[in-house]
């Protein structure tokens, strides 16, 4: 368990680092390299609307990991609100199905902890 792979993304990264890939011809070695970790954490997932070509790429690392990988995804989107990341219902669809099956589904709800503790006070 302490020599698991873990790498993390802000999404949009992700995202761009797979388009650079791709623009470069070294797509395969990056999600080979993704192949290999145990855990993949994306961050802030669906705060940067994409474009279907980014899309289908971001698609490719989620079935990859489909069954084999864990994944942690952190958002203030309801499911329901998906289809404005990706706009393809098709896509999206195919995307939840993989995410949500073996899933456990987080909520926490209540005040930002950051807003609490931030420097600038409201009076």
């Amino acid at each position: 368990m302490n020599n698991m792979k873990v790498k993390f993304f802000r999404t949009a990264a992700l995202v761009n680092e797979l388009i650079d890939a791709k623009s470069n011809g070294t797509l395969k070695k990056l999600l080979k390299q993704i192949e290999q970790i145990d855990l993949l954490i994306c961050d802030e997932w669906g705060y940067i609307p994409i474009d279907i070509e980014k899309a289908k790429l971001l698609y490719q690392v989620i079935a990859g990991c489909y069954e084999k990988k864990s994944i942690i995804l952190t958002t203030n989107l309801e499911f329901s609100k998906w289809n404005s990341i990706f706009f393809d219902e098709k896509l999206t669809n195919a995307i939840l199905d993989r995410m949500v099956h073996h899933s456990h589904l987080l909520i926490f709800d209540g005040p930002s902890w950051r807003l609490q503790n931030s420097l600038m006070k409201y009076n």
